[in-house]
């Protein structure tokens, strides 16, 4: 199971040989020092980097890219090396000064076998101003190596990086690489193959694998990228102090982790993302996607329902779903660059009229202004038809494949949810809202998460909550908070087998109790809300007592040995009204779930107003960059993997005045009852 990590977090390496796998969405340099074991790196012969890129035991890539793929022997590198830095860095812009981070899209990194599966993964986030970063650290630890993640930024690029490191000539070093990369720049990514109508197959490939088998998206050319807004990808804008969160997405979407975008919207050189379930893998062929109605010469195919590849239908609904999203994200943004095309030409057309004295005023100046907003507008009408027609297209494939989605992945409104039965199995993913943009209001494409959830969630009860951070109503934004909180509580519970998923509640004020009616009149908690400081300490210390149990079992290969009576089903924890009735040690104890639960069934959904923690400081840091920020409102908080563009995200919420909640829990409880006999 691939372990996702966050800043400061370590995990152990079982493999000598590995892959550093890297993407971005714009073309960055990668390089690696190699320290001692006081981390100190003797000279720049410990430096593998661009122009110097092999070193014993390990390898970088000679050039720039979106992509990249570092080789790993720790078998091989020398006795006296301790430590394998992993460095990230922005080549310099054409006026010799460094861009920064925070202008592009958060880069990932995932460490993987050669067979490319992944051990550990990491989206470094909360950049601004840097131009360099300290992804990873290799180091040994009592013989044995591991892996950190780092996530150091300098805003003085690599050379105050080198400097920070003790260096010598590290300047003189920096401006080696930038050298050796402006003179291989232009052979980083080769182009993408040319977009056609009938290239619909989206096929899977694994996380975080894209034209380099690396990174968490396809990537593109390097090229025109979009202006992104100095914004956090999960959290939008950030005010001095806040935590930078996590991606939402790790290897998948909304995780910040952009692309170069090109003039077209066709996926590129590396073919597209595989998004396939890790554990649906069998040696047997994937069976062939519906094949479509034909069409009318000279009109695109008709859309088809489960037309992408995957080993069931289930599976090829969520990559299809997961292409819609890539396709709108990459027309979109083709759109936009053709529109901020169309308004520069403008403007320097307009400059060079300005500049000249002869054209700036009488007849001359104003046809040559007016012959310039004319081509405006038509480089824009030209956009805005092309735009049309994609969406046109993603609107027909949206109307069959909506009707057609597994309960797991349908809204509320769905008439499947009618015929409600106690499944059988885990679905693949969850559906958690839509997502749209405002150049494409009318389609929603659904936001799925995998199933079991690989980090919690938190529900944004502040006012920043809101799309213009103005929501008037604290109360009510904050009942809608919970309500949401208990729809996506009912909706877990919904998708999973009798007695595979228990709800815990923390409620220390008792301010949620006509939200949480319905899963505490149903009977579907483990126990009623746990109030007081009392309840919040005795919920804590049984979850953090099963976290440790299990991880014991697990990493001793003695499943067996589980204290009998043990819930050995996946759990969830609702926490409303924090920091009511937490001290230190259950913020702690908080974390310390946040972090290691997922990996052993222990799931967290706060529901918190962030400006009202903001007394625990650095404390809650870690926590908030665990959790997955949705919001009861809409609110653009959340970006694509392949853009970075900023996505409205709407949670899904049950219609007013429906009963289907109060009829799945029903029966989710009568089974419930039933598998405890």
């Amino acid at each position: 199971m691939t372990a996702e990590l966050v800043r400061g977090q370590n995990h152990p390496l079982s493999q000598a040989r590995l892959e550093i796998r890297v993407s971005a969405g714009t073309p960055i340099v990668t390089a690696a020092t190699l320290g001692d074991e006081n981390g100190k790196v003797h000279g720049v012969e410990w430096v593998a980097h661009p122009g110097s890129p092999v070193l014993p035991g390990l390898e970088v890539s000679r050039q720039a890219a979106a992509d990249h793929r570092l080789a790993v022997d720790l078998d091989a590198v020398p006795d006296a090396v301790h430590r394998v830095n992993v460095l990230l860095a922005l080549p310099a812009a054409d006026g010799g000064g460094p861009v920064r981070f925070g202008a592009v899209a958060a880069p990932f990194v995932a460490v993987t076998g050669l067979d490319g599966a992944e051990v550990v993964s990491y989206t470094i986030t909360g950049l601004d101003t840097e131009a360099a970063v300290v992804a990873l650290e290799l180091y040994r630890r009592q013989g044995a190596w591991k892996v950190r993640a780092v996530g150091q930024g300098y805003a003085g690029g690599l050379a105050e990086l080198f400097t920070d490191q003790a260096l010598p000539q590290a300047r003189d070093l920096a401006d080696s690489i930038n050298d050796a990369v402006a003179r291989g720049l232009a052979r980083s990514v080769p182009p993408p193959p040319p977009h056609t109508d009938g290239d619909r197959s989206r096929q899977a490939a694994a996380p975080a694998l894209g034209p380099d088998s690396s990174g968490a998206a396809p990537q593109g050319a390097p090229g025109p990228v979009p202006p992104v807004p100095p914004y956090d990808p999960q959290h939008g804008p950030q005010s001095p102090g806040q935590p930078a969160p996590q991606s939402p997405y790790p290897g998948g979407a909304g995780t910040g982790d952009s692309s170069a975008v090109t003039p077209t919207s066709a996926p590129t050189a590396g073919g597209p993302v595989n998004y396939s379930h890790p554990g649906r893998q069998t040696a047997a062929p994937p069976p062939p996607p519906p094949t479509a109605p034909p069409a009318r010469p000279g009109q695109p195919a008709r859309p088809v329902a489960g037309d992408a590849t995957g080993w069931s239908m289930d599976e090829r609904l969520y990559n299809q779903v997961w292409g819609m999203f890539e396709d709108l994200a990459r027309t979109t943004a083709a759109y936009r660059s053709a529109v901020d095309f169309a308004d520069s030409r403008m403007e320097k057309e307009l400059d060079q009229v300005l500049s000249d004295p002869r054209s700036r005023i009488g007849g001359q100046g104003d046809a040559a202004r007016e012959a310039a907003r004319a081509r405006r507008t038509q480089l824009v009408a030209q956009a805005k038809e092309a735009l049309d027609r994609d969406l046109a297209q993603l609107v027909a494939e949206s109307e069959v494949v909506e009707p057609a989605l597994p309960l797991a992945y349908a809204r509320w409104d769905n008439p499947v949810w009618q015929g409600y039965r106690v499944p059988m199995e885990i679905p693949m993913a969850l559906r958690l809202g839509d997502l749209h943009l405002p150049e494409a209001a009318q389609i929603r494409i659904p936001m799925l998460v995998r199933l079991p959830l690989e980090r919690g969630l938190w529900i944004d009860s502040g006012r920043a909550g809101s799309l213009d951070g103005s929501f008037a109503d604290s109360h009510e934004l904050r009942r809608l908070a919970l309500d949401t909180a208990v729809a996506h509580a009912a909706r877990l519970l919904a998708v999973y087998p009798a007695g595979e998923f228990t709800v815990h509640v923390i409620d220390p004020a008792g301010s949620g109790a006509q939200a949480l009616a319905p899963l505490v009149q149903t009977g579907v908690l483990a126990a009623p809300p746990a109030l007081g400081a009392a309840g919040v300490a005795d919920v804590l210390a049984r979850l953090t007592q099963r976290v440790d149990l299990v991880q014991m079992a697990v990493r001793g290969g003695a499943a067996d040995s589980l204290p009998p009576g043990l819930d050995t089903s996946e759990q969830l924890l609702i926490v409303n009204d924090f920091p009511h009735g937490f001290d230190d040690r259950a913020v702690n104890q908080l974390r310390y779930l946040a972090d290691e639960g997922p990996a052993v069934g222990v799931h967290l959904m706060m529901v918190a107003d962030r400006e009202e923690s903001a007394g625990y400081g650095p404390l809650l840091d870690p926590l908030w960059r665990s959790l997955l920020r949705l919001t009861p409102v809409p609110d653009d908080h959340l970006a694509d993997p392949w853009v970075g563009h900023a996505w409205t995200y709407e949670p899904s919420l049950v219609p007013p005045g429906s009963q289907v909640l109060q009829q799945v829990l029903s029966q989710v409880a009568a089974a419930r009852r039933t598998w405890n006999r």
